[in-house]
């Protein structure tokens, strides 16, 4: 049962990442094209809910933002801040099935 819940965690948090590589691509095309953007506030919103793996891996493979400042420290400040809560969440998962919380 735990395993399922954890298997539509991951599917939702996939899918989530993929529209959010999506959203910076589509960004991206409009920059090029000339066209109206995804304002700042937006991508790094959606990288903050979730979103950073698909936001890092975005701004990597298609080369977008990687030099605007300060756009580029906050997606890392929000990457390290889900690094710290994942870590935290199996910390205390992980202590607390040990019998040690």
């Amino acid at each position: 049962m735990i395993a399922s819940h954890l298997l539509q965690l991951a599917a939702l948090l996939l899918g989530y990442n993929l529209f959010v590589f999506a959203t910076y691509f589509i960004d991206k095309r409009a920059a090029r094209l000339g066209h109206r953007r995804v304002s700042e506030r937006t991508l790094l919103t959606l990288a903050l809910f979730a979103g950073s793996p698909g936001a890092m891996t975005a701004q990597r493979l298609l080369r977008h933002k990687t030099q605007k400042e300060p756009f580029r420290t906050l997606l890392m400040a929000i990457a390290a801040l889900h690094v710290v809560l994942i870590g935290g969440a199996v910390a205390f998962f992980t202590a607390r099935r040990l019998g040690l919380a």
